[in-house]
């Protein structure tokens, strides 16, 4: 599967942005789905994950209450809504998918992801 994130851009604090990483192929529901990020100097950090049918939702304490993500199985895309923008959310945000063991089993370890997007830019100004 490849996937395209789009969707970022530059915000004030207090803002939201709403993120979308398309993906091609008829198995799109095979896939769990997951949202990282990486800040200039830092390394790659779980954000949010979804299941393979959308009923459970996963997320990082750094976004939880503020971010959401969701995912479209007919237009083969996952979402991540974020409010509330901070600065320190300023990032890189990569979407990432991987063939759902069972359809409630979440994953928020990058090593259990097999497909990566290419990344989109998100910046919070204060």
């Amino acid at each position: 599967v490849q996937l395209q994130a789009s969707g970022g851009g530059l915000v004030q604090a207090g803002g939201s942005l709403r993120l979308s990483c398309a993906a091609s192929g008829r198995t799109f529901s095979s896939y769990a789905m997951g949202w990282f990020r990486q800040a200039p100097g830092k390394e790659r950090v779980f954000v949010a994950a979804i299941s393979r049918r959308g009923g459970v939702t996963y997320y990082a304490d750094s976004v939880k209450g503020r971010f959401s993500i969701s995912r479209d199985d007919a237009k083969n895309t996952v979402y991540l809504q974020m409010n509330s923008l901070r600065p320190e959310d300023t990032a890189v945000y990569y979407c990432a998918a991987t063939i759902g063991a069972t359809s409630d089993r979440i994953y928020y370890s990058g090593m259990s992801y097999d497909y990566w997007g290419q990344g989109t830019q998100v910046t919070v100004s204060s």
